[in-house]
């Protein structure tokens, strides 16, 4: 069948017009494969975000909480690039001055100042038959606890009675030992007990009311015993203002908060987080970590805290409630190593398995930061002016180096990763955290405070939370009374005694003074 020439030209015009509306759909559709594809390549990496949250949590919740990377992570990378062989492990630090004997491997002797008995084998007489002289070896020594002993004590006031000239009589009575919570039922040695234990040892009343009862016989309730202990925190305050004044007198104070439940805040839910403050501070030899409750965590609290202490340094974590009083202040803030490692170290830790054993950015920067560690590590014992020089000639060029590969490597970073949020707050914090190189008094991370925090942290899990803010109160007075005394390398229990008992006496600030850690060792025979 012969198609007419004119049919034959509309079917090739038509067939012209069919294939530009095909490719016309074709790049429609793959317009929106295109953008299909995005959305999946965002999707996949949003869930690659959730996933590490998911593992940073069960980490967090099911394994250990140690911060501690491999010896040679410092060592890891030459170049900020590529990876290299591990560089030879360099000389420690040597100071010329240091004449500290090298520490002792072995059973550690004890202590010295500890009242000692000795107890003595004999040789029988026949034994001894035709010697000409005996003597006698120390073969061992043990250290022995007895367990405490309850007992009752009877205060006896002797009177005498005198005739007057009027034919009657008068009376003169012995002066007796006061008492800080006057007519209580127990003795100073018990309260330093029930504290020492609650806060030291992390027992609660609850369980203390227990063993006091059956163990050694004595009817004392836990409410007896949180009266005490408030009484006690109301006599020492005097003594806790007067540690504050002292602190201020240093150049450097470190601070940190931890939360802490108070059941009964006025106006406040009792699940609702409250705040333990801490600070470390003052002039050498004269230093104290004071505890101090506030059901608020912001900015007003460390100006009420810092109220006195001018144009010096301010060491904490990044939390922006101390900017203010920086601000106020003309302070110097210092930032916090281990803040910023913490957070490298979580990103480090969320490897994918399909990228265990490759070296990660996150792997990249803790090689930096911990060179930094490895030389505070040598210079640990060297005079300050000794440390800042090290630090200048070895740590500078080392942050110098992480700053150049910060920067050239966060635009590679997937935002909204843990890498990227580690990357982001050391860029935030870079030029609080180089401060330390400045001074050789100053520490390189915040970890003097957070030690004196993790007593608190322990205890609590035993005793949960604070029924009052008066009782929050009282154990802030408590706990820095014995933080500060272990700083000072006394004895909780035999320092916390002593003021307790010295209190009803000290009525001027003179006699305050007499109580503070650094001028009671003497007293205590502490060396």
């Amino acid at each position: 069948m012969n198609i007419p020439p004119q049919t034959t030209e509309n079917t090739i015009e038509l067939s012209a017009d069919l294939w530009s509306q095909v490719r016309a759909l074709l790049a429609e559709k793959d317009d929106i494969i295109e953008q299909k594809s995005e959305v999946i390549s965002e999707l996949k990496k949003r869930v690659e975000i959730l996933e590490a949250h998911l593992r940073l949590a069960n980490q967090k919740r099911f394994t250990s909480s140690s911060e501690q990377t491999s010896p040679y992570q410092g060592e890891l990378f030459n170049e900020v690039e590529d990876l290299a062989e591990p560089e030879q492990d360099e000389p420690a630090l040597e100071d010329e001055n240091d004449t500290k004997p090298k520490r002792k491997t072995g059973r550690k002797a004890l202590n010295k100042n500890l009242p000692r008995v000795q107890t003595f084998a004999y040789l029988s007489e026949a034994d001894k038959e035709g010697a000409i002289d005996t003597f006698f070896v120390k073969v061992r020594e043990e250290l022995d606890i007895i367990p405490a002993q309850v007992r009752i004590i009877e205060y006896m006031q002797e009177k005498a009675v005198f005739p007057s000239a009027n034919g009657g009589q008068s009376i003169k009575a012995a002066n007796v030992i006061k008492h800080p919570v006057p007519k209580a039922m127990g003795s100073v040695n018990l309260m330093t007990y029930i504290i020492i234990s609650k806060y030291a040892d992390g027992i609660p009343l609850y369980r203390q009311e227990k063993i006091i009862g059956s163990r050694y016989g004595g009817n004392i309730t836990r409410a007896t015993m949180a009266n005490w202990v408030m009484a006690l925190a109301r006599q020492a305050q005097p003594l806790i203002h007067l540690l504050r004044a002292h602190q201020h007198r240093g150049k450097l104070i470190a601070m940190d908060e931890t939360v802490l439940q108070v059941l009964k805040e006025q106006n406040r839910a009792p699940t609702s987080k409250k705040y333990m403050w801490v600070s470390l501070g003052g002039l050498p030899g004269q230093q104290s970590i004071l505890f101090d409750y506030d059901p608020s965590r912001s900015a007003e609290v460390p100006i009420r805290l810092l109220d006195g202490f001018y144009d010096g340094f301010l060491q904490t974590d990044g939390y922006v409630s101390y900017y203010e009083v920086c601000k106020q202040n003309h302070l110097t803030q210092l930032g916090c190593w281990d803040h910023a490692r913490r957070k490298f170290i979580e990103a480090a830790a969320d490897k994918p398995k399909k990228n265990k054993g490759k070296a990660s950015k996150a792997d990249m920067a803790l090689s930096y930061i911990n060179k930094l560690y490895v030389i505070e590590r040598q210079i640990e014992s060297f005079e300050p002016a000794k440390k800042l020089e090290v630090r200048q000639q070895k740590a500078l060029p080392i942050l110098n180096k992480l700053k150049e590969w910060l920067y050239k490597n966060m635009p590679k970073v997937l935002k909204d990763s843990l890498t990227y949020k580690a990357m982001k707050y050391l860029a935030n914090q870079w030029d609080k955290l180089v401060v330390y190189c400045t001074d050789g008094e100053f520490r390189l991370s915040n970890i003097m405070t957070e030690n004196a925090i993790r007593p608190f942290a322990v205890g609590r899990k035993a005793w949960l939370f604070c029924d009052t803010p008066r009782g929050a109160h009282a154990s802030s007075v408590h706990y820095s009374l014995i933080e500060t005394a272990k700083l000072h390398g006394l004895e909780p229990y035999q320092y916390l005694n002593s003021v307790f008992k010295a209190l009803p006496y000290a009525d001027t600030v003179e006699k305050l003074e007499n109580l503070l850690p650094w001028n009671i060792k003497e007293k205590l025979n502490v060396v």
